[in-house]
């Protein structure tokens, strides 16, 4: 068999695609760590998924979400899952006043259909799991909390 008789990226959603035994390489690791820190995000993916609930939390439907942050490094992609769970509605709020939707103090419908392409900010820290460092969402910043660096220099915040 070749490697076209795989198919392509393509035709086959995101599998990637066979190479031959003897192709050329140069693609080195696409994955930036960034340094703990504010950032501000965009949304760049939604899916909708189930948990089966545990001994803290009951079942409940599960939003996740994969965001993008443009750093010097490069483009860094990290994965938050929300569960819409009483347990977890304080992060849900903060989400969606990270992206606007939602102000403090102010009740949401929340809008799924508003998410993909949403900005917003958030707190990233790093996590250790398996011996290797992964990015994290630690915490996500109200819209109408974040300080904008041109005020915050006139401030003296910075």
């Amino acid at each position: 068999m070749k490697p076209e008789d795989f198919g392509t990226v393509e035709s086959m959603g995101n599998m990637g695609e066979a190479m031959d035994w003897e192709d050329e390489i140069e693609k080195e690791s696409e994955f930036v760590l960034l340094e703990p820190g504010e950032y501000e995000f965009k949304v760049a993916g939604f899916e909708r998924q189930r948990f089966d609930g545990s001994e803290k939390m009951a079942p409940c439907p599960v939003a996740k979400l994969t965001l993008e942050i443009n750093a010097a490094r490069g483009t860094a992609s990290i994965f938050d899952r929300l569960f819409l769970n009483s347990k977890a509605e304080w992060k849900l709020s903060a989400f969606f006043g990270s992206i606007g939707q939602k102000k403090h103090g102010e009740k949401l419908r929340m809008n799924w259909q508003q998410v993909i392409g949403a900005k917003g900010h958030a707190k990233i820290k790093q996590r250790e799991y398996n011996g290797k460092t992964y990015n994290e969402v630690d915490s996500y910043i109200y819209a109408e909390d974040v300080v904008p660096q041109a005020k915050a220099w006139k401030a003296g915040g910075f």
